[in-house]
């Protein structure tokens, strides 16, 4: 028999490594232990000389529900969230041009073809409050007249004739620009003229009715607004 202490300083480094591996595994014991966070029921348990217990089906099954319930939670949240900051701000209406608080506005005197274009958006705005709020407006001729620019300076369609020939020259198709600003003006006289008779019709021998005139009035602002459009887009504009 050879030393034991003889065979130490004879092997080769790599085989007693071995040797003290197996010696280690002998003596270790069984252990067992169940996975943090997680709904599995069964331990997983592992001794030297035993298979490997893995979870049984059904607490995996509950495992997947309870992830798939979490990441559905977290996604419809995430969901709410961006919808809710994504939703416009309301914002308070603005005041009608017949409240006495309005400001008068300056003749357009630019020459910037940026401040013409804001002139002729704001001009678009007002027309298009005109007719959101008809009815209201409309109790007599003078608050139509006021919106369309011919009573009054607080509408921005107060002078938008020279603001839109200024900006002739920046249409894409002049002559589609022309004609649209042509039909824009006859029927801004028109839309003028009945808000105006309206003023004096029942002190007249006229079939004709204050409501009535005011309602044409209306007619013609549509197709004031109509031919606005066609400008705008004429100027690359979005309204």
């Amino acid at each position: 028999n050879i030393p034991l202490g003889k065979i130490v300083n004879m092997a080769p480094p790599f085989l007693l490594f071995l040797t003290i591996f197996f010696a280690l595994l002998q003596n270790t014991p069984s252990f067992a232990f169940t996975p943090e966070h997680s709904s599995c029921t069964t331990p997983i348990s592992l001794s030297r000389n035993s298979d490997l217990k893995v979870p049984t089906t059904t607490s995996l099954h509950l495992l997947h529900n309870r992830r798939s319930f979490l990441t559905t939670s977290h996604l419809s949240i995430l969901t709410a969230t961006v919808t809710l900051t994504t939703q416009p701000l309301l914002t308070a209406a603005a005041p009608l041009l017949t409240d006495k608080s309005t400001p008068d506005l300056p003749p357009f005197a630019s020459t910037s073809i940026t401040e013409a274009k804001n002139r002729f958006l704001l001009a678009i705005r007002d027309i298009d409050s005109l007719l959101a709020n008809y009815d209201t407006i409309s109790t007599n001729g003078d608050n139509v007249r006021l919106y369309l620019g011919t009573q009054g300076i607080k509408s921005h369609m107060y002078g938008i004739s020279k603001v839109l020939k200024f900006l002739k020259d920046e249409a894409e198709d002049i002559v589609e620009y022309t004609e649209a600003l042509n039909e824009f003006e006859a029927y801004l006289f028109q839309a003028e003229g009945a808000a105006y008779q309206s003023l004096f019709v029942e002190h007249s021998s006229a079939k004709s009715t204050p409501e009535s005139l005011l309602r044409t009035a209306k007619g013609d602002v549509v197709m004031v607004r109509k031919f606005m459009g066609v400008m705008a887009g004429q100027l690359g504009m979005e309204v």
